[in-house]
């Protein structure tokens, strides 16, 4: 029971099965009834038409389920075989149920082979966790873990797994996600029309200006934050260094991958300006001078400059280029991505603060029975 509790693959694993789900029933919206049963595409005919992005993303999508429902089912005592056979079971019912639930849905199109192809999928990414854990490479990696990160490091492994995926989404600023008053404004605009006209002078008294400056100290706090966040897993000082390498590297990488997605290879390096360039220095040259710190000291820094960063951001304005580029984004092949990432990009933040809440709340309660 110890190792269930304290492996990070029954979170993963559960993580992966709210991805498939939402990728699999979105857009959510125009439910209907045909009259048939559910599961009548196992008898139907094949397929007349399927690209190579449909089978590799079919097959692909449900790779990292098994993987996980494999490795959690061997953290957690099972054989190899028997492992196995959870992930391939998990991900077939798992497909099974979501071809079923698209019959009801107008722009989905259930069919036989995209649940072989699921079920495949999950098979493979068990096989492959099995074929890891046989040849030492888990092992590893417990190892790795029992020497250099804490040992309740599950929540802050998870948030920094889903880091990079939400810098993918368009940001008003380099590495500034959360910023939602766009969307929250969208939102109040449906009920109350009249909202910005009514509350216009308030709007503009809060409105921050973009300027190189607050630019600057918005990439800094970007790359502060999940710094923080992985310096607060860490053991040692020396692993520290070690990790806000990585984390910048992560940073830089992850924006480039945006842009280049977003508006092409050549535009892949559109967005390190000057001032964003500046922050990034200035962020790492602030994260080392917190390498010695203890850990509660990271996550209260990490709390309040998420809680910063956040505020900054929503109170300045939304410019006519980035609504361009959400255009962009909504209109082009990011569809694909079926709504999951902007939701990652928005929430990601506001579930760090949470978590970092929690987190000091846990430590104060386990240093007061102490």
């Amino acid at each position: 029971m110890t190792a269930k509790r304290r492996t990070t693959a029954w979170t993963l694993s559960w993580l992966c099965v709210l991805v498939i789900v939402y990728a699999s029933l979105y857009p959510f919206e125009d439910w209907r009834n045909q009259e048939i049963a559910p599961w009548s595409f196992v008898t139907a005919h094949w397929p007349k038409y399927n690209t190579w992005f449909d089978i590799n993303s079919n097959l692909l999508g449900y790779a990292p389920l098994g993987f996980w429902l494999c490795l959690a089912g061997m953290r957690s005592s099972y054989s190899r075989a028997r492992a196995w056979l959870l992930a391939a079971a998990g991900s077939c019912v798992l497909s099974f149920g979501m071809e079923s639930m698209q019959t009801f849905l107008p722009v989905r199109m259930p069919s036989q082979l995209d649940w072989l192809l699921n079920t495949l999928g999950g098979m493979t990414g068990a096989a492959a966790a099995v074929v890891l854990e046989r040849r030492g490479w888990l092992y590893r990696w417990s190892q790795f873990r029992r020497e250099w990160l804490t040992h309740d490091a599950k929540g802050s492994l998870v948030l920094l797994a889903l880091w990079p995926v939400a810098l993918l989404f368009p940001v008003t600023v380099p590495l500034g996600l959360g910023h939602v008053v766009d969307l929250l404004r969208r939102f109040l605009l449906e009920w109350l029309p009249d909202f910005e006209t009514r509350f216009s002078t308030a709007l503009e008294w809060l409105a921050l200006p973009m300027t190189p400056y607050f630019e600057m100290a918005c990439v800094a706090l970007g790359l502060l934050v999940p710094g923080l966040l992985a310096m607060a897993l860490c053991r040692r000082s020396g692993q520290r260094i070690s990790v806000l390498v990585a984390v910048t590297l992560l940073a830089v990488l992850g924006n480039a991958l945006s842009a280049t997605l977003t508006y092409g290879p050549e535009h892949a390096w559109y967005w390190l300006t000057p001032q964003s360039g500046s922050g990034l220095a200035l962020g790492l040259c602030l994260l080392v001078l917190m390498v010695k710190r203890s850990e509660r000291r990271l996550t209260q820094t990490l709390f309040l400059l998420q809680l910063s960063l956040l505020l900054l951001l929503n109170l300045s304005p939304v410019s006519t280029y980035y609504e361009q580029t959400m255009q962009t984004w909504e209109q082009g092949r990011f569809i694909r991505f079926h709504g999951l990432t902007p939701w990652l990009n928005w929430l990601w933040p506001w579930a760090l603060l949470f978590w970092a809440a929690w987190r000091l709340r846990h430590k104060d309660l386990h240093t007061h029975r102490l």
